[in-house]
C-alpha cells in the first residue's frame, strides 16, 4: 500500500499552556513509536504541506467563524482564550491552517491515486469545531473541510465519516447533519463531554453511545453489528476517519477499556470495506489520545494496517 503521512512542525507550534492534555508531545509520541516498529520507512510523507485558505475552511465553517480565528491568531504573546480548555497562542493560526491543508493534501493525493490511503498527524485536532464555534480544543474541523472538499471541490456524491474517538464528535454532526450525502458512524461515551450525540440526530447520523468503562468487545459488536450495514447500504465513495485514540485504557480523559489491537481491528474491517467499496480510499485525521504511550502504540497499530503490514 502506497499511504501518506501528513505533518508538519507548524502543528507542533500551537499549545496552550503548561500540563495542557492537547500537546505538542502527542506528535513526537507518533513518530518515536513509527521509528521504533520500523513503520516510518515504508510510510510515504509530502515534501510540502499546504496552509488551508480562509475560502477552503469556509466549506464547512461559516466565514464569521473564520474570519474571528484569524482575528484572535493575532496575539503577539500569551494566550487568546476561546473556551476555558481551548486557547490560541501566536502560533495556533497557522497550525490550524496547515491542518485543514494536510487534510484537504491527502485527500487529493488519494483521489489522484498518488497514495492509496493516508494518516493526517496533525493538531489541533477537529472533530468538536462546529459550523461556526470552536471548542473542545478544536477551532477547524479537518475531517469536515476535507469531507466537503471531496464533494463540492472533486465532485465526489457520496462520503462516510467514521469516528472512533472517546468523546462524541459534536462539530462534524452540526455541519453533516441532513446531508445525504454524507453518512456519518461514531460510537462514543456517553454521557460524557459534549454531552451530544443522543437527542434526535439526523437519518444520515449513526450515533452509537456507551456507557463508561466499554471494553473491546462491545465495541467490535457495535462496529461490525450497526457500522457496516449503514456503511455498506451507503455505498460511500471514500472514507474519511476521525482517529481519536482516547478511548484507550490507559487514557485520563476518558473511561473506556480500548486497546491497540481494537483499534487495529478497526481498522482492518474499516480498510477491508474500504477495499470493497470505494476503491480502498480512505484519509484518517488524527483527533483525541492524550496517553502519550497509547496515543503512540495505538496510532501506530492504525497506521500499520493502512500500510497492509498488519500481522
Amino acid at each position: 500500500m502506497r499511504t501518506g503521512y501528513y505533518t508538519h512542525p507548524d502543528c507542533r507550534l500551537h499549545e496552550m499552556g503548561m500540563h495542557h492534555p492537547e500537546c505538542p508531545q502527542r506528535l513526537a509520541a507518533i513518530d518515536d513509536q513509527l521509528i521504533a516498529s520500523g513503520l516510518d520507512w515504508v510510510l510515504q510523507r509530502p515534501g510540502d504541506i499546504p496552509l488551508a485558505s480562509e475560502q477552503a475552511m469556509q466549506l464547512a465553517h461559516s466565514a464569521l467563524h473564520v474570519a474571528e480565528l484569524r482575528e484572535k491568531g493575532q496575539v503577539e504573546d500569551g494566550y487568546a482564550w476561546i473556551d476555558p480548555d481551548t486557547l490560541m497562542n501566536p502560533h495556533t493560526w497557522q497550525a490550524i491552517r496547515r491542518a485543514a491543508g494536510a487534510a484537504i493534501a491527502a485527500t487529493d493525493a488519494v483521489l489522484d491515486g498518488v497514495l492509496d490511503n493516508a494518516f493526517c498527524a496533525v493538531r489541533p485536532p477537529g472533530h468538536h469545531a462546529m459550523r461556526a464555534q470552536a471548542m473542545g480544543f478544536c477551532f477547524i474541523n479537518n475531517v469536515a473541510v476535507a469531507a466537503r472538499h471531496a464533494l463540492d471541490v472533486r465532485g465526489l456524491s457520496r462520503v462516510a465519516i467514521v469516528d472512533f474517538d472517546v468523546h462524541h464528535g459534536n462539530g462534524t454532526e452540526d455541519i453533516f447533519s441532513g446531508d445525504e450525502r454524507v453518512l456519518m458512524t461514531s460510537f462514543f461515551q456517553h454521557p460524557f463531554y459534549p454531552f451530544s450525540g443522543t437527542e434526535h440526530p439526523a437519518a444520515n447520523m449513526l450515533n452509537v453511545p456507551l456507557p463508561a468503562y466499554t471494553g473491546g468487545a462491545r465495541v467490535r459488536e457495535v462496529v461490525q453489528n450497526q457500522w457496516l450495514p449503514r456503511l455498506r447500504g451507503f455505498e460511500p465513495q471514500m472514507l474519511f476517519i476521525s482517529a481519536g485514540f482516547d478511548a484507550h485504557r490507559d487514557d485520563d480523559l476518558g473511561q473506556m477499556g480500548l486497546v491497540e489491537a481494537d483499534y487495529a481491528w478497526i481498522t482492518r474491517v474499516l480498510h477491508e470495506f474500504a477495499a470493497q467499496c470505494c476503491g480502498g480510499r480512505i484519509v484518517s485525521c488524527l483527533e483525541g489520545g492524550y496517553n502519550l504511550g497509547a496515543l503512540g502504540r495505538s496510532a501506530a497499530a492504525h497506521i500499520r494496517v493502512l500500510v497492509g503490514v498488519d500481522a
